[in-house]
């Protein structure tokens, strides 16, 4: 019996390649802590702060603006010689250049470490050091901490927005580069034997693979790959152990993508 058959998706990504592990975790992160500002609650503030602090930590990578700099260079370059090619609708290349250089002008205008805001600021380095103990921003630890958590929920939303914006020119960056990754990919429809797949890739290259799986199977997608090939095996979650192998025949939607 094959399990996968259409329903709600479940879709799987793994980076290839360590900048894209990297825009990843930053697209996750932004994600959260836009998430959390547009929360009407003290606690969801307080976990919008500690996604702020891992953004500091993720984003202080010297090379990272310089990696987003050239890759959307290099997308530039290439979208440029499709100017004439009748076959490509030039009001949306219009459209996608325009953002390239909205983007990259955004970057160059970066000045100094990105995230050097956050670690300048006394007041929040502090609450940092704190958070980074069990239970430390306890309102006996910092009382400070405790009176911005009592503010109206537009105030604080006002601070935490204030000290996301520096990072925007970053996260507009990264959202079109990873835009740009994940439309690259043709999806094909693939089953893993006993929940197990290989796929040779022949010479073809590939930065980021993504497993589509319906939400009823019982399995998660762990992957494996080389310069050769890419190895899917599927493995059924274990709440108080771990994940063991998954016997099932799964059918799953598999896309490579590659800058």
């Amino acid at each position: 019996m094959t399990i996968g058959l259409p329903g709600l998706p479940i879709t799987y990504e793994f980076p290839l390649h360590e900048r894209i592990r990297t825009w990843l975790r930053l697209e996750d992160l932004f994600d959260k802590v836009q998430y959390f500002i547009s929360v009407d609650s003290a606690r969801a503030h307080h976990a919008a702060l500690l996604s702020l602090f891992e953004l500091a930590e993720v984003t202080a990578r010297p090379e990272l603006k310089s990696e987003l700099i050239q890759e959307l260079d290099r997308q530039k370059a290439g979208l440029e010689s499709l100017r004439h090619n009748q076959a490509v609708d030039q009001g949306r290349l219009d459209t996608v250049l325009s953002e390239i250089a909205s983007n990259l002008s955004d970057l160059h205008a970066i000045s100094g470490k990105v995230g050097q805001h956050l670690r300048e600021n006394d007041w929040l380095s502090g609450i940092k050091s704190r958070s980074s103990l069990p239970g430390g921003v306890c309102g006996f630890d910092v009382p400070c901490y405790q009176h911005w958590l009592h503010q109206s929920w537009v105030s604080r939303a006002s601070d935490l927005n204030e000290w996301l914006a520096p990072m925007l020119a970053i996260r507009n960056a990264v959202t079109q580069v990873l835009r740009i990754l994940r439309d690259s990919g043709h999806a094909s429809r693939h089953t893993a034997a006993a929940g197990a797949f290989q796929l040779m890739l022949g010479g073809r290259t590939a930065h980021l693979v993504r497993v589509e799986v319906d939400d009823s199977v019982p399995c998660a997608p762990e992957i494996s790959a080389n310069k050769y090939a890419i190895n899917i095996r599927f493995v059924q979650p274990e709440k108080t152990q771990k994940p063991r192998p998954c016997d099932l025949d799964v059918s799953f939607s598999l896309t490579l993508c590659n800058l």
